[in-house]
């Protein structure tokens, strides 16, 4: 299971993050995806630890806490859905969701 980690100062690194929530328990990972376009961090993240008290303790100690100026969102996370909308129906050029490898 991993934790997401919202309302996130873009200046945050995996090494910040990493450091706070080692005070609940062994950090496996962390992840801090950035905008494609910009390279800039998205304000959000997620952390892998050890074991789930491990991450219940952090969830439950770190949800609404002050950080880098910022009340943090943390819960677990919830599994990936693929969000991407279709537009103009189910035409033919269009290939699980993307529209033939056109960017919009």
């Amino acid at each position: 299971m991993s934790i997401y980690v919202g309302n996130l100062s873009y200046e945050v690194t995996e090494e910040d993050l990493t450091s706070v929530f080692a005070e609940y328990g062994s950090v496996k990972r962390v992840y801090l995806p950035v905008d494609r376009e910009t390279g800039r961090m998205r304000g959000f993240g997620f952390v892998e630890m050890s074991t789930e008290e491990e991450e219940d303790s952090a969830i439950e100690t770190l949800d609404g806490a002050t950080w880098m100026g910022r009340n943090m969102k943390v819960n677990k996370a919830r599994p990936r859905e693929n969000n991407r909308k279709s537009f103009g129906g189910g035409g033919s050029n269009q290939s699980n969701g993307n529209f033939a490898g056109r960017r919009y």
